[in-house]
């Protein structure tokens, strides 16, 4: 049984990160469950390009039919300030989402699946549809020949798009790619037969319930072009490999975009390049092709030159490049790195309007912000502040305004703008103010504790609402999944339930977390497990020092994805757990490598496949402790979970079942990895039930019944 040495407790650091939201009090109660039904998301904010409106998705809950509804609203904004409340701008018997603006601002396009029947009298499968925002108004519109989302050319004139080129006599076949087309074997009756023959292993992908076709079978995404007014799209790519990131050059006259020619390999190298194919006439050019991947193209506003992302391969640093262009439009010289000495992970990079630096959001400690660098990668600065999650970042064509979405520990999403310097912030929406008003959530306490290695790591504890000083409190620890991720200053609801149900929370960002710089991202591969474990044990003890209140004998541990992975580990491996909640988890590595749709991330934290690995995989694989396991352990897993396949949460079951510890399986329909963010809200809430009930039944009831 692996042992872990305890971390030197040199430094505590307790600051609160979050004040109680206004008009809250002690008298309130905190959040439960059902309380998922009242949040309203935003998302996919679009600032108008003169500045004056803002559109953005509002995303609400259906209780009654079980699902998500999405609107785009509107806000007027005058000097770069909201004027008046926000409005409803589509219609709210129809699902929409996805607002995009034409360059003169007149037109606001976006996605709504409205069906119907085209002029042939087939099904209309088209979802892009536009608004004139602009007198005289009127009802959303289709403009022909435009089949997927809008991306204008900067003088308006020109729209692309992508799609996958559909044959209009034949369609799509209803099993196309269930057969494999390189299959050696042969049926007797293919009327009969309705199985799959695989061939390849890209056959599922998580959140897909379906198995995907054979890669070859499916048309491949091309780029698009119709004028702005409508008309007749010309095809201007014919590629054997899907087109995305689509760019137009200022003057209009060509586009850049990505692909990835080994898509349909089983090859794990990173492959993605950036092409530029002209508006007119040519064919496209490959433009990049060293090691790794190169996505997420823009052009400098006089065309002079080109930024993109580039990751040379798994386990490196992502990094901004920038390089000339040449007339023609193709790279003039090598690529620069302007974030070379820079350790955290940029997002993609957007030109400022005046062409002198570079912006893009990124992760650093527990907050995601809007980062600068100018053109010489000389100086890179914080333009956002504050303990805050921001997403979803537009701004106008002058760059005076911007706008995003932000949440932070005790406030859902809302929608803000600021100045271009970020010195002017503003909150747009309120959504959920009012019920957000009448609970107690508590705020969180950052922690802070050094390794035995000297490496610093921090986390977050959470107070249970009511906390009285004196009185003994059970604690969670809650894990994040990745393990290549990180907790951020948002808003979680699985804590504030907890939280409400009389528990501290305990979250940590350990190592292999992102946000803290490259080697600290990779300082567990290979290893994941058995360097971690030393963080989050540390961190139990630098929450139990900070808060004598606390009952080291109730002490629980709960996690999904790798999360589940290190809940299952260290209730294996250690004794300093009253109870588990496993997630989405992995008992065994080497099933899971034949079962999930992640196996390149596995070939690169083990070094290898199994076969080559054998006693990496072996040893850190939870199932081979599993007979040291004393937690009652409640195990939830999607039936449709194909990053995770449920065998893995199966096996850990039958294990503790056999052995008699207290467990259940909960098995959810229908459901895929992302259950907890994306699931089934009448799933999504019983799972936060479940896990509430299972931790107060093993953690506060039995033992104030002495059971």
């Amino acid at each position: 049984m692996p042992t872990h040495p305890h971390a030197s407790l040199a430094f505590l650091i307790v600051t609160a990160l979050a004040l109680t939201p206004l008009g809250a009090s002690a008298q309130n109660g905190g959040l439960v469950p059902e309380d998922f039904y009242q949040e309203v998301g935003v998302a996919e904010v679009a600032i108008s390009p003169d500045g004056a409106l803002l559109a953005f998705t509002v995303i609400t809950i259906d209780e009654a039919a079980n699902r998500r509804h999405r609107e785009v609203w509107m806000q007027e904004l005058r000097g770069g300030q909201p004027a008046g409340d926000p409005f409803r701008f589509t219609d709210p018997t129809r699902e929409a989402r996805a607002p995009v603006w034409s360059p003169d601002g007149r037109l606001l396009s976006f996605q709504s699946p409205r069906g119907g029947t085209g002029d042939d009298g087939t099904e209309d499968t088209n979802p892009t549809w536009f608004a004139r925002v602009t007198f005289p108004g009127g009802e959303a519109y289709q403009i022909e020949g435009v089949e997927g989302a809008p991306v204008w050319s900067p003088d308006g004139a020109w729209i692309a798009f992508l799609k996958r080129p559909r044959d209009a006599a034949t369609g799509t076949p209803e099993r196309a790619g269930w057969i494999a087309p390189d299959a050696i074997t042969r049926t007797l009756d293919a009327a009969r037969f309705d199985g799959r023959v695989i061939t390849t292993t890209r056959y599922k992908r998580d959140g897909t319930p379906a198995l995907l076709p054979h890669p070859s079978t499916p048309a491949k995404r091309q780029l698009f072009i119709v004028a702005a007014a409508g008309g007749t799209a010309v095809q201007r790519t014919d590629l054997p490999f899907d087109v995305g990131d689509v760019a137009w050059s200022p003057d209009a006259e060509r586009l850049y975009f990505t692909g990835d020619e080994g898509e349909d390999d089983a090859d794990i190298a990173l492959t993605h390049d950036i092409y530029v194919v002209g508006r007119d006439a040519g064919d496209p050019q490959q433009l990049t092709s060293n090691p790794g991947d190169e996505f997420a193209p823009h052009v400098s506003p006089d065309g002079s030159a080109l930024t993109f992302l580039q990751r040379r391969a798994q386990g490196e640093a992502t990094d901004v490049r920038m390089v000339g262009l040449a007339v023609d439009g193709t790279f003039q010289g090598l690529p620069r790195n302007l974030t070379a000495d820079w350790p955290f992970v940029p997002g993609s990079p957007r030109w400022t309007p005046t062409g002198d630096a570079v912006r893009f959001l990124a992760g650093v400690s527990g907050n995601r912000h809007l980062y600068e660098v100018n053109a010489t990668g000389d100086v890179i600065r914080q333009v956002t502040s504050g303990d805050r999650d921001i997403q979803s970042l537009s701004v106008s064509r002058d760059g005076l305004v911007m706008a995003y979405s932000a949440s932070a520990v005790v406030t859902p999403a809302e929608v803000f703008v600021n100045r271009s310097d970020g010195s002017g912030q503003r909150r747009v929406t309120s959504f959920n103010d009012a019920w957000v008003a009448e609970r107690s959530l508590q705020p969180a306490e950052r922690l802070g504790w050094t390794l035995t290695d000297g490496t610093q790591v921090e986390g977050w504890l959470m107070k249970p609402v009511g906390y009285e000083a004196g009185r003994r409190y059970p604690l969670i620890l809650k894990i994040h999944g990745g393990p290549y991720g990180a907790y951020r200053n948002t808003f979680f609801r699985t804590f504030h339930v907890l939280s409400n149900a009389g528990f501290f929370v305990l979250y940590t960002n350990p190592r292999g977390s992102t946000g803290y710089g490259h080697e600290f991202t990779y300082a567990t591969t290979p290893g994941w497990g058995e360097v971690d474990s030393e963080d989050y044990l540390a961190g139990v003890d630098i929450a139990l020092e900070a808060y004598p209140d606390i009952d080291p004998a109730r002490v629980g541990v709960s996690g999904g994805s790798y999360g589940g992975f290190m809940t299952n580990w260290l209730t294996a491996t250690t004794n300093r757990f009253a109870a588990a909640v496993t997630s989405r988890s992995i008992a065994d590595w080497t099933s899971l490598y034949g079962s999930t749709d992640a196996q390149p991330l596995l070939d690169f934290a083990f070094g290898g496949p199994p076969w080559e690995q054998r006693e990496l995989y072996d040893r850190l694989s939870p199932i081979r402790y599993v007979e040291h396991v004393t937690a009652p352990t409640l195990i939830i897993h999607s039936e449709n979970d194909h990053r995770t396949p449920i065998g893995d949460g199966e096996k850990w079951f039958m294990a503790l079942k056999k052995r008699g510890i207290p467990t259940e399986l909960v098995r959810y329909p229908r459901s895929s990895h992302g259950l907890s963010r994306t699931g089934e809200p009448w799933l999504l809430v019983d799972r936060l039930e479940r896990i509430r009930s299972w931790f107060t039944h093993w953690l506060i009831d039995v033992p104030a019944n002495g059971q």
